[in-house]
C-alpha cells in the first residue's frame, strides 16, 4: 500500500470510531443500570421536533457546554441531531470529548433509527 492509502485508511478508522452503532445501545435503551445516556441535541423546541428517540435527554447543542456540570463522567453519552450530515452532533461530540466525557456520535441520527423503525416517544 501506497503512504497516501496508509492515511486514508488512518483518517476513516479515525472517523468512523467516533461513531456508534444503534445496536449497540438499543439493548440498554431506557434500563437504569445502561453504560448509555442518549442526548438529543437538537436545537429546534419541541413543538418542531415532536418525537425523540425513546428514553433520550433533550439538551440542545447551544446549550450544552452549560450543563456539564449536571453529567455523570462514568456513562457514555450518546449524541443525535437531526441528520447524519448535519453539523450539531458533531459539535456536541467536540464539546463533550474536550471535557472528559466518553461520547459518540449515533450512526445515521434520529433519520436512521426512524428508518429502522426502532423506539421513539412523542415530546410532550
Amino acid at each position: 500500500m501506497t503512504n497516501n492509502t496508509n492515511e486514508k485508511i488512518q483518517l476513516l478508522e479515525t472517523y468512523l470510531s467516533l461513531y456508534i452503532n444503534h445496536f449497540a445501545i438499543l439493548d440498554t435503551l431506557g434500563q437504569e443500570d445502561s453504560p448509555y445516556v442518549v442526548l438529543d441535541v437538537r436545537n429546534a423546541p419541541a413543538a418542531v421536533k415532536k418525537d425523540q428517540i425513546k428514553g433520550a435527554i433533550p439538551l440542545p447543542a447551544k446549550d450544552l457546554a452549560q450543563h456539564l456540570e449536571e453529567l455523570d463522567k462514568t456513562k457514555i453519552y450518546v449524541v443525535y441531531d437531526w441528520t447524519g450530515g448535519t453539523i450539531l452532533g458533531k459539535t456536541a461530540l467536540l464539546t463533550l470529548l474536550s471535557n472528559g466525557f466518553e461520547a459518540y456520535e449515533l450512526a445515521g441520527a434520529l433519520e436512521g433509527w426512524k428508518g429502522m423503525n426502532l423506539p421513539i416517544e412523542p415530546i410532550a
